[in-house]
């Protein structure tokens, strides 16, 4: 059997690792032929490498702006499967070569059988806006959505405590962990990485900074601009480094607050 040459693009290390071992663990064939972090990794690879890949899986929400900015900026010529914590970005998905869109967190089965996917598409044409796969993936994507979450469970001392969200001013993530500060300067550690936070939640009150922020809109103070497009943002009770938030975000983020 020839070998699948597989393109992850991820921001996040430990989802990245993560995914590349459960292909591995699901077809042998696969060979994991790089794994990008950013827009402009991917645009730079993409432009050196051609053809040379099978299939791509890819984040949508990078710490430098969403990848669809990937395809305007080269041609990704081979399919895509879109793993994203968010189920609002379908349709964009399907004008971007996408062939299936999955839902974090997702188990086995759900990459599994995208992979079948590609294996039946891969001796036809492949056509992005098929009706039919597009039908099917929103009927997915509506039955997979999830609540958010009103508190989480941590661990303080010896006990397991209930910490509401909206009690929650910021998520930061640092050494693989990932800790809750709440609004009256307490700090503990989540079992959740910063992706599957996003996937729970309410995304109209929380917003993904940067790669080590999450911040809560009611706690922000203060919005200032910062060098080269940039924006940093002020918010109580002082986090341990500057949240700044990239140029590519900056239209989105300043979108969010005005909501």
């Amino acid at each position: 059997m020839s070998s699948i040459h597989v393109v992850i693009i991820e921001d996040e290390p430990v989802s990245a690792r993560n995914l590349a071992h459960l292909l591995n663990k699901l077809d042998d064939s696969i060979t994991i032929k790089t794994i990008l972090n950013s827009v402009e990794e991917s645009v730079t690879w993409f432009n050196s490498a051609g053809n040379d890949f099978d299939l791509v899986f890819m984040d949508i929400r990078l710490a430098d702006g969403l990848s669809f900015d990937i395809f305007k900026l080269v041609n990704v010529s081979k399919p895509v499967i879109f793993v994203t914590a968010y189920n609002d970005y379908a349709i964009q998905a399907f004008k971007n070569n996408g062939i299936d869109y999955i839902l974090k967190p997702f188990d086995d089965d759900e990459v599994e059988q995208a992979l079948r996917k590609f294996n039946s598409l891969t001796s036809k044409p492949v056509r992005a806006q098929d009706n039919l796969i597009f039908e099917q993936l929103i009927r997915q994507i509506n039955t997979n959505a999830r609540p958010y979450k009103n508190a989480f469970l941590v661990h303080f001392r010896d006990k397991l405590i209930p910490v509401e969200t909206e009690k929650i001013a910021w998520f930061y993530t640092a050494n693989e962990l990932v800790y809750a500060h709440t609004i009256d300067s307490r700090q503990y550690i989540v079992d959740f990485t910063m992706e599957q936070l996003e996937q729970q939640l309410d995304m109209n009150r929380f917003f993904r900074a940067n790669r080590q922020f999450i911040v809560n809109r009611k706690e922000i103070t203060e919005v200032a601009f910062y060098f080269n497009g940039r924006l940093v943002v002020k918010i109580k009770p002082d986090p341990p480094e500057s949240i700044i938030i990239s140029k590519a975000r900056a239209p989105e983020f300043k979108n969010w607050m005005n909501n």
